[in-house]
């Protein structure tokens, strides 16, 4: 015995159940409107949005897959021209059900399943603010932040050897400078030594001096004797 499918059983076997929506189906798609029972309706909906897909699909393969649930071909052709080119901005939701309440003699509740042909209208934009997440984006800043002390580290890096690069010629002059200034000292040493001597030699010869004038004063006391 087959098993039942998901949903509330209509009664009877399930052979019986699947013709019942297969006609169902036929019907709604030739009156666009039916009334039955909530529970069918419910029933019937999934089956009536799959066919409405395979229609808007077009091709040979999805009319014979109609075709094996729906023989009636005027119905088949109603559905493929007429139906599916007005649900085709459409994505779902191609039938509504109206409840109408309960039904005289079993109370049974009642319902109206119809498709819904209306044309799909976009919605109006509107100009309100979208309400953003601030600790996310002050989270996101935070942990962006090591990120860019990183590439100042490597620019600061990489600028570190063009800098430094320029400044060779200048360390090479101190250092030409620094070698030359030894060699004039020496120089200017010998140039004092040289000096020296010259403003010494007087100091030296005026002690020689002394003797010729006490050799003078000697003399002429001698003068001054023999007088």
């Amino acid at each position: 015995m087959a098993s039942p499918t998901k949903g509330a059983r209509l009664g009877g076997g399930p052979a019986h159940e699947r013709l019942m929506l297969n006609n169902m189906a036929s019907s709604l798609f030739k009156h666009r409107r039916i009334t039955t029972t909530e529970t069918k309706a419910k029933r019937l909906r999934p089956i009536a949005e799959r066919l409405v897909t395979f229609a808007k699909r077009g091709d040979l393969h999805a009319r014979r897959k109609v075709m094996t649930q729906i023989h009636d071909k005027s119905v088949v052709h109603e559905l493929f021209t007429e139906i599916a080119p007005l649900m085709e901005g459409r994505e779902g939701g191609y039938t509504r059900i109206t409840k109408l309440g309960f039904r005289k003699g079993d109370n049974a509740p009642m319902a109206v399943i119809e498709l819904v042909l209306e044309k799909v209208e976009p919605k109006p934009k509107t100009n309100k603010k979208k309400i953003e997440n601030t600790v996310k984006a002050t989270a996101a800043e935070v942990t962006e932040e090591p990120e860019v002390v990183e590439e100042t580290a490597e620019a600061a890096e990489e600028a570190q050897p063009e800098a430094e690069a320029p400044e060779a010629p200048a360390q090479e002059a101190t250092e030409a400078a620094a070698e030359e200034a030894p060699a004039e000292e020496p120089a200017a040493e010998e140039a004092q030594v040289e000096e020296t001597p010259a403003e010494e030699t007087p100091a030296e010869e005026a002690p020689a001096e002394e003797p010729v004038a006490e050799e003078a004063v000697a003399e002429g006391d001698d003068s001054e004797d023999k007088k």
